[in-house]
């Protein structure tokens, strides 16, 4: 199925862009994939961002299908449409930005925006095979996004290449140095975050370490699962803070309407504990930068899930147990592309996708995120030689 919404033609010749649809253009509904906002009015004007894009010379080609309410993990949407994952038709493209993802990974646009609440846009990104970068918070503005109120969300790129998701950035990122974001990191150093990823996910990593030459020192993070279910619990309260009164309506996903439906329940104690909960997580993850350059783990523990797995009811909430605590500490996050040996995969060679390496780094340091991501391309495109 198609990965548009509404195919648009806006702007200059510059490179292409698509943008999510949750994200505000002037004239156009703003439907979030969702049928219960079907006959939204068209929005009165451009979201910040596209604004900015607008200005820096790029060219908008449409709006991206999404996971209903940027609610969901798999990407699919009965009524919007699922969009292919362009790495493998039978797998998952991955929530809730799939339609940013795809477009990117099929080459139908240079760069889309996502947003990334609890992994959507390093999710999908690492699904179909492309970059996405998940700013730190406040970092990008959010002004025309939905929903209006977040304590976790970003809007950021996805791209094939590193020099075009930085010229994304410079476009939509106040003061961001392009020049810091193409520095060497031949002699980085990162903390290799220890997690129990699958055995491929695992080779994959390996071997784009050895490959990128950098420095690896040991880190922990034994915060990372009350992180994630502290997420969980703000990310809850703020979708039903912008959405709850869908509650009920029957036009919405069976999937939105029970994760909705248990969001009204959540209570303040559990949101008191979960910002304490934040402040511990985010000194935890500075306190594992100390003397590195960016901490490195997996994108997703395992590899996309196919769609006939999710179907079945594979649960997929699991696979952002490495990606949402980040959304949570605020902290930048990048996930690029690796592929996986093949002698390590389970699967036939001719059906490999590539796993998601993620890097994060400190606050307001996406500059050197994009650096390093920049070394690993050339680092991985010389080892392929």
């Amino acid at each position: 199925m198609s990965a548009w919404v509404e195919r648009l033609d806006r702007g200059a010749g510059g490179p292409t862009i698509a943008i999510k649809d949750c994200i505000d253009i002037a004239g156009v509904p703003t439907r979030a994939g969702c049928a219960a906002l079907a006959d939204a009015p068209p929005a009165e004007r451009d979201a910040d961002v596209v604004t900015a894009l607008l200005q820096a010379g790029w060219h908008i080609t449409g709006k991206t299908a999404m996971h209903e309410l940027a609610y969901g993990m798999s990407g699919i949407n009965a009524w919007g449409g699922t969009p292919l994952n362009p790495q493998d038709p039978l797998r998952i493209p991955g929530g809730s930005s799939s339609g940013s993802a795809a477009v990117v990974g099929n080459g139908e646009a240079d760069a889309a925006l996502g947003s990334d609440t609890g992994g959507s846009i390093r999710l999908p990104a690492a699904c179909c095979g492309v970059i996405g970068l998940k700013p730190t918070f406040g970092r990008v503005s959010r002004r025309g996004a939905w929903p209006r109120t977040s304590s976790l969300d970003c809007v950021g790129p996805f791209a094939r290449d590193v020099p075009i998701l930085i010229r994304a950035m410079a476009a939509i990122a106040g003061g961001f140095d392009t020049a810091a974001a193409t520095a060497s990191m031949a002699g980085a150093r990162v903390g290799l975050v220890a997690t129990a990823s699958d055995d491929a996910v695992q080779a994959a990593l390996a071997a784009a370490l050895q490959a990128s030459g950098w420095s690896a020192l040991p880190r922990a993070l034994p915060g990372m699962q009350a992180a994630f279910d502290a997420a969980i619990a703000v990310i809850n309260k703020e979708t039903w803070d912008a959405f709850g009164s869908l509650a009920g309506d029957s036009r919405l996903g069976a999937d939105v309407a029970q994760r909705l439906a248990a969001a009204g329940a959540t209570t303040q104690r559990e949101l008191v504990h979960a910002e304490q909960v934040r402040e511990r997580f985010a000194a935890e993850v500075e306190r594992a930068l100390d003397g590195v350059d960016a901490l490195l783990l997996p994108t997703l523990p395992a590899l996309p899930p196919t769609l006939a797995e999710v179907a079945a009811g594979k649960p997929v909430v699991a696979l952002s147990a490495l990606i949402r605590p980040f959304n949570l500490s605020g902290h930048p996050a990048l996930s690029y592309p690796i592929p996986v040996p093949a002698a390590a995969a389970a699967v036939p060679a001719s059906s490999l996708v590539k796993a998601g390496l993620q890097l994060v780094g400190r606050h307001g340091d996406d500059e050197r995120l994009c650096a390093l991501a920049l070394h690993l391309e050339h680092a991985l495109c010389a080892s392929d030689r």
